[in-house]
């Protein structure tokens, strides 16, 4: 599968498609937004690495006063000495565009936020693996990424992230009150490093904070993260 077919597969599960027939108007829909987000997106990005001091309760990274509380982040990284810190944006140009479909049009506005979901979510697969290459140890390998508001990790440390990767200056990402990511279009996320040969357990839904209410889940598919 090559990658623009990648992205609209992707691109359709988000939208909630299993396997219906698509109309000729909703292809060109899908194809002409996804070409749009390409034109719009301004991708920036910013990691660190950083070793772990514990995984007891709260997870302390070296050199940084971010605290990662939670069983849940701390089970993620039992494997690892080390993570990065990871931060990715398409910028704000997306954002913009996609609220002006939402005065304009719903169904363009929905589809063109689908589309720009999968693209973030494919400059995260592209970092990480840009990150997994300069690995120094050719035997280590990334684990999953974790964001805040997976499981039991508070939104809430969304600022405090932020602040020490510098993201602000560096990417132009920053929190609103309510933690929500400004441009909405982004991504935080810490990632272990782990030896090849480690057993790392999946992701599941279930181990989601929005297992209860997610419509993915609901009918029956996965948001993927």
């Amino acid at each position: 599968m090559d990658k623009n077919q990648y992205i609209k597969t992707e691109v359709l599960r988000y939208l909630g498609y299993k396997n219906q027939d698509i109309d000729d108007n909703t292809h060109s829909l899908i194809d002409g937004s996804i070409e749009e987000i390409k034109d719009l997106s301004e991708e920036r990005y910013t990691y660190r690495f950083f070793d772990i001091l514990d995984t007891a309760e709260n997870v302390q990274l070296k050199d940084s006063n971010l605290k990662l509380p939670g069983h849940d982040i701390a089970k993620h990284l039992e494997k690892s000495n080390k993570c990065v810190l990871l931060a990715v944006s398409l910028g704000h140009r997306v954002d913009t565009r996609i609220r002006y479909y939402e005065k304009t049009s719903m169904t363009k506005a929905l589809i063109m936020d689908a589309c720009a979901t999968a693209a973030i979510e494919d400059a995260c697969d592209r970092i990480c693996k840009k990150i997994e290459n300069e690995l120094v140890e050719g035997n280590d390998i990334l684990t999953s990424r974790f964001s805040p508001g997976y499981g039991d990790l508070p939104l809430e440390i969304q600022k405090d992230f932020l602040t020490t990767l510098d993201a602000k200056k560096s990417i132009g990402l920053s929190a609103s009150a309510s933690s929500i990511l400004i441009p909405r279009k982004s991504v935080t996320a810490i990632v272990g490093i782990v030896k090849k040969d480690e057993q790392i357990e999946k992701r599941s839904c279930e181990s989601c904070s929005k297992y209860l209410d997610c419509s993915y889940r609901k009918g029956g598919l996965s948001c993927g993260h």
